[in-house]
């Protein structure tokens, strides 16, 4: 049997790191490739994240704010 799809609540959490995540990226003046490589992550990775297609994962979330140089709580 398939996972319940995610709440409202837990979309628009998603989202919201996305965005969170997209605006560093853009101050930082980084490409979604550089945050990659950065992160260690492919490019689609971020994107899925940035878009709020994925929800990732507190390894790789942690991975995405040391390649930002920000703090974690800036991007949840």
């Amino acid at each position: 049997m398939p996972p319940a799809p995610p709440s409202p609540r837990i979309l628009a959490a998603r989202r919201a790191v996305g965005d969170r995540i997209r605006a560093a990226r853009l101050h930082a003046n980084m490409t979604q490739e550089a945050l990659a490589e950065r992160a260690g992550l492919d490019r689609q990775a971020i994107n899925r994240i940035e878009q709020g297609h994925a929800s990732p994962v507190l390894d790789n979330l942690l991975r995405i704010a040391d390649g930002l140089g920000v703090p974690l709580r800036d991007l949840v």
